[in-house]
Order: structure tokens, then C-alpha cells, then sequence
């Protein structure tokens, strides 16, 4: 268990994140091993794995614009499956 708001090692502004996205409270259980010591190592792992996804800043998606190859590419496209249409209409 990792009390978030009492913690020393984290800053005001990473304690503001964690709680946000994880709570004020993280906690981890590990029961797979028959060993105590096992289990205590694999809960503390998982704490600092949740710990970590909580402080994790996503990166800004940069918009970006089509390239030329690809919109004549796609207007190509347009073209081959327009003329597959036109073929399919009864003559009149």
C-alpha cells in the first residue's frame, strides 16, 4: 500500500497527477507464489508499474497534412473504382 498525499518522494505537481489518474491510495496484491518473499517482490513490482503508468505524460499528437503522393494516390483510386461502376450500368 502507497499512501500518495503523505509520500516524501513525490512532488506536489506528480502527486496531483497520480492521484487523478490512480487515487489517493495505490495498492498491490500478490498471491501467485507459494513464497511470502516472492509475493512481496511481485506486489512491489506491480506498485511501482501502476506508480509509473500514473506519472506517465502522453505526448501531444502533432497534426500533420497529407503528403502529395498520397492524395494522388487516393484521387487514383477514386478514378479505377468509378470506371469500375461506369462498366457495371445498362447500356441505354
Amino acid at each position: 500500500m502507497f499512501d500518495v498525499e503523505a509520500s516524501t518522494a513525490l512532488t506536489d505537481a506528480q502527486k496531483r497527477r497520480v492521484v487523478a489518474k490512480a487515487g489517493p491510495v495505490l495498492r498491490a496484491v500478490a498471491q501467485d507464489e507459494r513464497s511470502q518473499l516472492r509475493n512481496k517482490d511481485l506486489a512491489v513490482e506491480r506498485l511501482v508499474a501502476s506508480l509509473r503508468e500514473a506519472l506517465r505524460v502522453p505526448r501531444r499528437r502533432v497534426a500533420t497534412k497529407p503528403s502529395a503522393a498520397s492524395k494522388q494516390r487516393r484521387l487514383e483510386a477514386k478514378k479505377r473504382r468509378s470506371q469500375t461502376k461506369q462498366l457495371r450500368r445498362p447500356l441505354s
